[in-house]
């Protein structure tokens, strides 16, 4: 009041030097007061351009205020007035209460472990910036691991070759799948591998030779001969494995197809067949032989030629328990439905040279008179009998290629008749309880639909 007064009157004191001693004596009151710890927001100035006012040396300046730093979680708190929290928190207004809320995400929660919550509860829940700050950048560098430098990124990739030399030294070898059929054609060669090691490297083969390009080279390697020797060997789970081997290298892959007729696998099959041998290999060699024939009328007409209908008949009579049964007549309406579509085919496109050679191909296949005089025309009726509707479809679709044939037996067949009235109330009378149910194009509509067609041709004069 008295420097006011004598600066009212004009006395020692100017107007302005009065405002000077006022604003000296604000700055040294809001000094005394950043002297204590505050909860404020932390607030950290950095000067990085080494120009601007206050240090003329280009050192960075750091005001550095340890503040209490929100605890961060995974889920959604409140934060109070005051409180600092980390860079990377998202905070959002809650519009019910009111309050700010603060959470931290995956990335960044990571990063605060155990051991740094300890660390803070000891020195009281604070933080200075140089910590936020190595907290952050730890962030960055691991969610871009990988350098810009080219020639780090350079090195990431290399050659398969030094593999190759630093795996040798690690006592580690990369085969290729030539070295491993390789490898196990030699071990199975050798007279130290017993039985039981030569049933697991046909297996291995088996998983090899799914590709086209394994399969022809497993041929190349002489292994063909090895799969032949294992079929004709004494030991049952040999001559199971070695079929299945075979039948896989021989799916859709003309190369092993001819192959393995030029090399009398053929005539092995039908011969292991022959023999009384357990179901599980008969299976495998089933397979062997329907993967050997099937789009390949050249070996179709060799298995004719050497008896091969003759030996799937005796099979056919033999099985009761109809898992043979169903594998022949499949192979059997395959056989049928090739020469069929080949025929149908010439008369819509334009016959080209290699469709040319396969008509007559499938021409040299006689494969309706032998089915005829095999007998066939009233052994396929006998799997009607199955009470499997899978069974019970491939004897109905094998009938119906069948009737060009086989029409004269079949009117003559009154247990065939039958078996079809029989098996079309059975199904309609399913089809009508799923068609309640609200069930339309079943699977059982299908089954009426291949017995309708095949009275109407048993009808037809």
């Amino acid at each position: 009041m008295t420097m006011i007064s004598s600066c009212g009157r004009g006395t020692s004191f100017s107007c302005f030097s009065c405002l000077a001693l006022l604003l000296v004596l604000h700055c040294h009151q809001i000094n005394r007061i950043h002297g204590q710890k505050s909860d404020s927001a932390l607030t950290v100035v950095e000067n990085t351009d080494g120009g601007g006012g206050g240090g003329g040396d280009g050192e960075e300046e750091k005001e550095e205020v340890n503040l209490k730093v929100v605890q961060p979680t995974e889920q959604w708190q409140s934060l109070k007035p005051g409180q600092a929290v980390p860079a990377g928190s998202h905070v959002r207004l809650n519009l019910q209460t009111g309050q700010r809320e603060v959470r931290l995400g995956e990335e960044q929660l990571k990063y605060w472990t155990q051991e740094h919550q300890r660390d803070t509860k000891e020195t009281g829940s604070f933080f200075s910036p140089d910590e936020l700050k190595q907290a952050m950048k730890k962030i960055k560098e691991d969610l871009n691991p990988v350098s810009k430098d080219p020639d780090q990124q350079a090195s990431i990739y290399r050659p398969l070759e030094e593999l190759k030399r630093d795996m040798a030294q690690l006592d580690l070898l990369l085969e290729t799948d030539v070295q491993i059929m390789r490898r196990l054609l030699e071990q199975f060669n050798s007279s130290n591998s017993t039985a039981e090691q030569r049933m697991n490297i046909l297996l291995e083969l088996e998983y090899l030779v799914h590709q086209v390009d394994n399969a022809q080279t497993l041929c190349s390697m002489g292994g063909l001969q090895v799969i032949l020797e294992g079929l004709n060997s004494s030991d049952l789970r040999l001559q199971e494995n070695s079929a299945f081997v075979l039948g896989s290298a021989l799916s859709s892959n003309p190369v092993v197809q001819v192959k393995a007729v030029e090399s009398g696998a053929l005539q092995t099959l039908l011969t292991v067949l022959a023999i009384a041998q357990p179901l599980r290999v008969k299976k495998k060699v089933l397979f062997a032989v329907a993967s050997l024939l099937r789009n390949f009328p050249y070996a179709q007409h060799n298995f004719l030629s050497h008896g091969g209908l003759q030996v799937l008949s005796e099979l056919f009579r033999a099985d009761g328990g109809g898992v043979l049964r169903l594998r022949i007549v499949t192979m059997l309406y395959d056989m049928i439905s090739e020469k069929e579509l080949i025929s149908q085919a010439g008369l819509d496109l334009v016959l080209d040279a290699a469709h040319d050679e396969r008509v007559r191909q499938y021409s040299k296949v006689s494969l309706d008179g032998e089915l005829l005089e095999k007998g066939w025309c009233s052994l396929v009726p006998q799997l009607l009998e199955s009470t499997e509707h899978d069974y019970r479809e491939k004897a109905l679709r094998a009938l119906l290629a069948m009737a060009p044939m086989c029409l004269d037996q079949y009117r003559s067949d009154s247990s065939l008749m039958d078996s079809l009235l029989s098996l079309r109330d059975q199904y309609q009378h399913m089809v009508q309880s799923e068609m309640i149910l609200g069930e339309e194009n079943s699977y059982f509509t299908e089954l009426v639909e291949l017995i309708d067609a095949l009275q109407v041709k048993m009808k037809t004069k």
